[in-house]
């Protein structure tokens, strides 16, 4: 099939009016996409309409849940240089120029995703309707790929939507449903998915019978501080606000939501359509060849690669369609389970030893649906019918119908395996049960199942609503069954899976110990437990430090974690005498309000607290070491670690899994690709150079590890 029938044209009558009907089908693809090809044939279909006497043309797409989901990624990724940016996003711009200034009206017919080139594609035509579908979702994320818009998308936004909300999405990458891009004044109308083609053409016969107008839409702000807003004065306020809501969230690592701004604010009202473009395009193009931008677009692969996975080896061995779950631990963590599981429509049976434990956990599940509620995001009968998916009790009922139970029960191998032995008495031969432990081997907690096959590991990390991730443990007797089960059920929670081997703190627990371990070590050494951190968040762009993490992990819990490494991996392993004296000091963290930092009575992070350094032993900070030795150490540790657990345990099977599990579980700058690929990024020579350095300053926790060296040797890359 020839890309002329991805976009075929298809006359219609409306009365005596004759229209046009574009429909977008890009064969053999999944989805509708911008590419060279796709381009230079809607080239060629709009100079063709240019040319006809057709009265109103209509745009509309044949995929069943997508309209256009933007520009191809892959294309984006393999242009390197400026001129080849400029080349293919000038394309864009001057083909979406052509369908603004057809000179019969234009009608976008929207239904499914309308992303990136997609959203702007529809703003360069006269009038928009969407449905009303949960599919259909509008928006502009390149700021999340470290790129603008560039096929027009600063320039008709503002215009369309005015300032406000065109910040709000373009510097946050958003995507809006149809009701909400009405309500800005993105789309004109929103009707039924079962009635979009007829009310498509009712709208269109409308338009024809008011005379089949053009249309460039601008905003009109109502209300007087709008007006303001909007105006020259008011303006600056808006773009003075914008940087510094950017900057708090980002620290200034990610430039291209400030390139926006300053894009939008150049050309915010500008009568000269081409030279707004032009500057448009330099910014993209500037953005384009960044490294920043290569790496968030890697991040963006790795999160389509799981969605074409199934977490098994063997492509013919399918997960099972989980309908009904079973969760054992009604706490905050059970809770959260419930609620992404009723979230997606399963319905969600919770078991603990007692009536109040179980309505603790519905409560946690209701009220963050109430948050929604609040928020206006969920109606109230959407939260009816999820929180109805939801019930507990202290017995085995309704058990025999789960598809798979999840036990979140107390961190203890034998109540876990004596829990275990009698829930499976409970369920189908043929249902799983998954264990949501942190840091126990699966393997020897299969050993309570009668029928071990179906047991593996199913690791969500805290908060569960918040956290992406989901560590899938394959067991020693797991089969390919069970384990492409959990991974599909992950999915459709909303999680990415990461299939992991059984073995100590697992991936990122194993890799995210040795950073916490090291900033006790760095507090040891004479440094400010608030400098280290705001170094780290500030600098290196983590989203908490490494004291604010252990805060809210649970001190009690990095330091038993810490022994049962120290325990598996022996001499490697070091605790600084400081987290010794921690679990002696009634310092919990987060959950009693009282860790390396005070607390209010809300659990808000407030200052270090000052006692924390006498009551350790230690003396007031110092600061002798630079904020580079600081982040070099704690980073470094993970990467020597990486290098064990991926080269030579192969807990993982390749360093995009390791990238993907530490952007999603721990929040690892995604500007940096992951860790492997910042490791790649700065070179294995230097990271092994700096550990020996280190390690000559007394770290013997810090000596490179025999894989890194291997690499290091001749520079290799973990990225082959």
């Amino acid at each position: 099939m020839s890309i002329q029938e991805s976009i075929n044209v298809i006359p219609q009558k409306i009365g005596d009016s004759s229209i046009a009907i574009v429909e977008f089908d890009l064969v053999g693809e999944k989805v509708n996409k911008w590419n060279t090809q796709t381009m230079t044939r809607f080239k060629e279909v709009v100079q063709e309409l240019a040319k006809s006497s057709y009265k109103l043309i209509i745009f509309r797409s044949a995929k069943p849940k997508i309209f256009i989901a933007g520009a191809d990624i892959e294309e984006i990724k393999s242009l390197n240089t400026k001129e080849s940016f400029t080349k293919a996003v000038g394309a864009g711009q001057e083909i979406f120029n052509l369908v603004e200034d057809l000179p019969m009206p234009t009608l976008a017919s929207v239904h499914g995703a309308c992303m990136g080139g997609g959203c702007e594609f529809i703003m360069a035509c006269d009038y928009r309707i969407a449905s009303e579908a949960s599919e259909t979702r509008i928006g502009l994320p390149e700021t999340k790929l470290g790129i603008i818009p560039g096929f027009g998308g600063c320039i008709r936004m503002p215009r369309i939507i005015g300032l406000q909300a065109a910040l709000d999405i373009i510097l946050q990458g958003k995507a809006v449903a149809a009701k909400k891009a009405a309500k800005m004044g993105l789309v004109d109308r929103v009707v039924h998915p079962s009635i979009l083609a007829e009310q498509t053409l009712r709208y269109a016969a409308d338009l024809l019978k008011e005379g089949g107008k053009k249309r460039r839409k601008t905003f009109c702000p109502t209300g007087l501080v709008n007006k303001f807003l909007e105006s020259g004065l008011g303006r600056g306020i808006v773009f003075s606000q914008a940087r510094k809501g950017v900057l708090k969230m980002t620290h200034g690592h990610y430039p291209a939501p400030l390139t926006a701004i300053s894009v939008i604010e150049k050309t915010y009202g500008m009568s000269d359509r081409t030279r707004a473009l032009k500057i448009e395009l330099e910014n993209f193009c500037e953005l384009g060849i960044t490294a920043i931008s290569k790496n968030l677009i890697h991040v963006f692969y790795l999160t389509e690669m799981v969605k074409k996975q199934t977490g098994v080896a063997n492509s013919s061995v399918k997960g099972k369609d989980v309908k009904h779950l079973g969760i054992l631990g009604a706490g905050t963590m059970g809770g959260g389970i419930a609620y992404v599981a009723a979230d997606k429509g399963i319905d969600t049976r919770m078991k603990d030893i007692n009536m109040d434990a179980v309505g603790k956990g519905v409560k946690h599940a209701r009220d963050l649906w109430q948050k929604l509620v609040k928020r206006r995001s969920l109606t109230e009968y959407d939260f009816r019918r999820k929180i109805d998916l939801v019930t507990g009790g202290v017995t085995y009922a309704g058990f025999g119908q789960s598809d798979v139970v999840v036990e979140a029960i107390v961190e203890d191998m034998e109540i876990k395996k004596k829990v275990i032995a009698e829930t499976a008495k409970n369920m189908r031969p043929d249902a799983i049960i998954a264990t949501n432990t942190s840091s126990l081997s699966v393997t020897e907690m299969a050993n309570g199942h009668p029928r071990p096959e179906y047991f593996a590991g199913m690791h969500f990390f805290n908060p569960v609503h918040k956290m992406p991730l989901v560590e899938v443990i394959r067991g020693a007797k797991s089969s390919d069954e069970t384990v492409a089960t959990i991974f599909e059920l992950s999915k459709k929670m909303g999680k990415m899976p990461v299939v992991v081997k059984d073995g100590p703190g697992f991936l990122v627990n194993r890799l995210l110990l040795p950073y916490m371990a090291e900033a006790a070590f760095l507090m040891q050494e004479g440094m400010d437990i608030d400098r280290v951190d705001r170094a780290y968040v500030k600098e290196f762009g983590m989203p908490m430090g490494p004291f604010a993490l252990m805060d809210e992990v649970g001190l009690d819990v990095c330091l038993k974690v810490l022994k049962i490494f120290k325990k598996a991996f022996g001499a490697r392993v070091e605790i600084a005498p400081c987290m010794e004296k921690i679990e002696k000091s009634g310092r919990l963290g987060k959950k009693n309000l009282k860790g390396f930092y005070q607390y209010d009575a809300s659990g808000k992070r407030l200052q270090v607290d000052p006692n924390i350094y006498s009551e350790l032993g230690l003396s007031a900070p110092t600061n002798p070491l630079a904020n580079k030795d600081c982040i070099e150490r704690g980073v470094f540790a993970m990467i020597n670690e990486c290098s064990l657990a991926l080269i030579e345990d192969r807990i993982v099977e390749t360093p995009d899994e390791v990238d993907l599990a530490m952007i999603m579980g721990t929040g690892f700058p995604p500007f940096r690709g992951g860790l492997l690929k910042y490791a790649d990024s700065i070179g294995t020579k230097y990271i092994c150079d700096q550990l020996d350095h280190y390690l000559s300053k007394g770290a013997a926790r810090l000596k490179p590890a025999t894989p890194l060296v291997n690499l290091a040797k001749n520079n290799s890359k973990f990225y082959k």
